[in-house]
């Protein structure tokens, strides 16, 4: 039997090269330094108020970026497929701006315009809101960083989706939202998650945009990123390894239950189909 890529065993023996260097290695590695510690030092460190406030507060709010990204990037997708119209094109290019820029910038220039003096976090602060330097900016920057992930998920769904299903239902006397809700979602709920879960991971280690507008107080706006950098430059590299250790094994979980949802979205689709 012919297949389309031939060297299958060079191709795989290249595969796992390449994973076990650039993930599995580094990852060993990672294990290694914390395990220098002693079992009571490790759990002293994870467990520590700070530690336990940082990864908190990461989660939160890239958990509410998910959110808020799921149903205006859905949006966004779903005017960027479904219309044509004047400066389309830029706004397309644009979406992928985050990906180019850098995030230092980012985040300058977003404490900037949501600080108590720019242009939004002027107009927000005089009707009690602050953004910058609290919890609301780090869920801003996550915003602008993650949204890419989920618009670009949604797209090609939406461009192969058959526009007929919707015809059919509005015929049949469906109202928009039943429409929405019964026709258009299921199909795209396995993209939707996806996208979400790339998103909500590129959240989680996010640092450079956030820095500059969560004001980095402790236990207050204090990210687990920054704590990592913060034992490194104190040469804590081991207390550093901790907390990504533990980062790592949270998000672990929550990624491989997004994929079983996915998984199973789709394996009822197939069914439905």
């Amino acid at each position: 039997m012919r297949t389309v890529l031939p060297f299958f065993k060079s191709g795989m023996t290249i595969s796992i090269l390449w994973i076990v260097s650039m993930i599995i290695l580094p990852l060993a590695l990672l294990i290694a330094t914390a395990l220098q510690l002693s079992g009571k030092e490790i759990l002293a460190i994870a467990l520590s108020k700070p530690v336990i406030a940082a990864i908190w507060l990461s989660f939160k709010q890239a958990f509410i970026a998910t959110l808020i990204n799921m149903l205006f990037g859905f949006l966004l997708a779903w005017v960027l497929v479904r219309y044509d119209f004047i400066g389309k094109n830029l706004i397309n290019a644009l979406i992928d701006l985050p990906f180019a820029l850098p995030t230092a910038v980012a985040g300058i220039a977003l404490s900037a315009l949501y600080s108590p003096q720019g242009l939004f976090g002027k107009c927000l602060s005089n009707i009690g809101i602050q953004i910058a330097y609290t919890p609301n900016g780090i869920t801003v920057a996550l915003i602008f960083v993650s949204l890419p992930f989920i618009v670009r998920a949604i797209q090609p769904v939406l461009t192969a989706f058959d526009s007929s299903y919707e015809e059919a239902a509005h015929l049949l006397g469906a109202s928009p939202l039943t429409t929405l809700i019964r026709v258009i979602l299921p199909p795209l709920l396995p993209a939707l998650i996806s996208g979400a879960g790339m998103g909500f991971a590129r959240s989680l280690g996010e640092y450079g945009s956030v820095i500059f507008i969560a004001g980095n107080v402790p236990l207050v706006s204090e990210i687990a990123p920054l704590i990592i950098m913060s034992k490194l430059e104190l040469y804590d590299v081991q207390g550093a390894a901790v907390v990504a250790l533990v980062m790592l094994f949270i998000s672990f979980l929550l990624i491989l239950a997004i994929n079983i949802m996915q998984w199973q979205f789709s394996k009822h689709i197939t069914e439905v189909k």
